[in-house]
């Protein structure tokens, strides 16, 4: 119906199953997407309109899926240089610097890694939901620096998604900690929600308020009134290690909402200009969502936080 949209044609190889699982298995998309093909009538089974997700056709019912162009996104895409680890059809692993916001919000319209991807992966984005856009499947603060992973495909970003949600993803974090943790490795396990004193920060809260949040940890070198520990991340909540590591009394250096940087560190941090919270996603592991294969990403430590190690008395590398 037009040079504005994309025909995909086929037949259903396997009976029993509901029309949206069906759908997404043939043709790439998400059963999100399906659905909301079906609810906008371009879906039909043998030549009719088929609207019901969870009709189950028989196998070999030819099917038609017209698949409109999506939509430009409201974030405007900007020339601003990205570190790109890994790209190809699907996805593309960023090593974000310090200082860069992922996402447009209040305060930060532009100039974030989302305005970047749109100019970055232009042509390339075929649609999240039906709009161009990078799927964020997650997200590291803007003062974190390291690995990410965007979606550039609908079936790639729920299938990036559907592994966050069970935990499988492999994610190491360096981090800097005011005082040494004891014992010198350990677990940190306690629920993530908001804080009910500052809406703008977030807080260990009882089970069953926030979200499950497990933390495993490891001291790497001992550092003067500081440790380079190492963080390997069970779930991946708002602000996870932050919370967890200043639970445990051993805030992250530098960090200003959850820490309080001490006497013996504020001259040293003044000097550097190291302005951020000592924190960097090291590695980032996951099953390729097209190919089935499994990738693993490792970014260096960034200068600010090497030159900071290396100043509080630890080794170069």
């Amino acid at each position: 119906m037009g040079a504005c949209e994309t025909i995909i044609e086929g037949i259903i190889p396997t009976g029993g199953l509901r029309l949206d699982r069906a759908l997404a298995d043939v043709s790439g998309l998400s059963r999100e997407r399906i659905k909301a093909l079906l609810d906008d009538g371009r879906v039909a089974l043998a030549g009719k309109p088929a609207g019901q997700a969870s009709l189950k056709p028989a196998q070999g019912t030819p099917f038609t899926i017209r698949v409109p162009e999506a939509v430009p996104a409201e974030a405007a895409a900007q020339d601003i240089p990205l570190s790109v680890v890994h790209e190809d059809a699907h996805l593309i692993v960023i090593d974000k610097p310090a200082g860069l916001v992922v996402h447009p919000a209040a305060g930060n319209l532009d100039g974030t890694l989302v305005n970047a991807l749109l100019h970055h992966c232009r042509g390339q984005l075929s649609g999240i939901g039906g709009v161009a856009r990078p799927g964020i499947v997650h997200r590291i603060d803007k003062d974190t620096s390291g690995l990410l992973v965007v979606a550039k495909t609908d079936a790639a970003h729920e299938g990036l998604a559907r592994q966050f949600a069970d935990h499988s993803i492999h994610r190491v974090y360096q981090a800097v900690t005011t005082g040494v943790p004891v014992p010198a490795e350990g677990t940190v396990r306690g629920a993530i929600g908001r804080s009910e004193r500052d809406r703008k920060k977030m807080a260990l809260v009882a089970d069953g308020r926030g979200k499950h949040a497990v933390t495993h940890y490891r001291t790497i070198e001992l550092l003067q009134g500081a440790a380079l520990i190492e963080c390997r991340l069970e779930t991946g909540r708002t602000h996870q290690v932050r919370v967890h590591l200043a639970s445990i009394g051993h805030a992250l250096v530098g960090d200003p909402v959850y820490g309080r940087t001490s006497s013996q560190h504020r001259p040293l941090l003044a000097r550097l200009g190291f302005g951020r919270q000592a924190l960097h996603a090291a590695e980032l592991g996951f099953i390729h969502p097209a190919s089935g294969e499994s990738v693993r990403f490792a970014s260096p430590t960034p200068v600010d936080l090497r030159t900071l190690i290396i100043e509080l008395g630890g080794h170069d590398g």
